[in-house]
C-alpha cells in the first residue's frame, strides 16, 4: 500500500513557477514509476509526465515539454514536478500517481493522492 499526498500547488501568474510536491508512505516506494496527471474543469484526467522508478529516465506530455522537469528522491520518498513558464491553460487539479510501470496510460496508475490545484492567471 503506498499512500500520496500532493502539495505546492497555488496561484500564479502567466510565465510564473511552481513546484509541486509529492509524498509517499510506504516501503515499495523505490518499486514504482510516478506519474503527474492533470485536470481541468470539464476535462478528463491527462498524463503529464512520468519517471521511472531509479529515475533514470523520465517522459513528458507535448503541452508541457521544456517547461516541466519531474523528479524523485528515494530517500525521501518525494516526487516533484517543476513547473515553468506557466500558461492559464496549465490550471488543472494536479495528481500524484503509482504504477508498477513507466507509461501515460492512466489505468496503469494503482495509487492515487487527492491533488493539488493549479491556477495560472493571465
Amino acid at each position: 500500500q503506498v499512500q500520496l499526498v500532493e502539495s505546492g500547488g497555488g496561484l500564479v501568474q502567466a510565465g510564473g513557477s511552481l513546484r509541486l510536491s509529492c509524498a509517499a508512505s510506504g516501503d515499495m516506494f523505490t518499486s514504482f514509476a510516478m506519474g503527474w496527471f492533470r485536470q481541468a474543469p470539464g476535462n478528463k484526467r491527462e498524463f503529464v509526465s512520468v519517471i521511472t522508478p531509479i529515475g533514470y529516465s523520465a517522459d513528458y506530455a507535448a503541452s508541457v515539454k521544456g517547461r516541466f522537469t519531474i523528479s524523485r528522491d528515494n530517500a525521501k520518498n518525494m516526487v516533484y514536478l517543476q513547473m515553468n513558464n506557466l500558461k492559464p491553460e496549465d490550471t488543472a487539479l494536479y495528481f500524484c500517481a503509482a504504477s508498477s510501470v513507466p507509461t501515460s496510460e492512466e489505468g496503469n496508475y494503482v495509487y492515487w493522492g487527492q491533488g493539488t490545484q493549479v491556477t495560472v492567471s493571465s
